[in-house]
């Protein structure tokens, strides 16, 4: 089928573009946390966990924003947002929709695809491996 084609041709860039958008939605949440922006939140205490989780997600997700170590951040990413989920969210329900937890479950398992698939053609691993 055509579509296969469209979509096989496609599927690399895609990928590319995916993995841009999810960081610039991760990156969103500490940039609240530590500057308050683009929306105000309550600041964290100094090397707390929200402190620490701020800390992980502002440098992980500029280095998979620019698809730097793409995998090896991804993976870490995933454990994070695992970590955030069991820690955060499901000790006030078994289930996400019941516990605000949906976006570390979302994340959590996106970034386990990054880990397995890469960063794709636009990223800095792509231009690294072209040489």
């Amino acid at each position: 089928m055509q579509i296969d084609r469209l979509a096989d041709r496609f599927a690399p860039l895609v990928l590319s573009l995916v993995r841009i958008m999810t960081a610039l939605l991760l990156l969103q949440h500490p940039l609240s946390k530590f500057f308050g922006w683009p929306v105000a939140m309550q600041r964290p205490g100094l090397f707390s966990l929200y402190w620490i989780a701020g800390a992980i997600e502002i440098v992980f997700g500029a280095l998979l924003l620019a698809g730097f170590y793409t995998r090896l951040t991804a993976f870490i990413l995933s454990g994070e947002l695992a970590f955030a989920y069991f820690i955060g969210h499901a000790p006030r329900g078994f289930f996400p929709l019941g516990n605000n937890g949906e976006a570390a479950v979302l994340f959590c398992f996106i970034f386990l695809y990054f880990a397995c698939a890469g960063g794709g053609p636009l990223s800095v691993d792509a231009v690294w491996r072209k040489r």
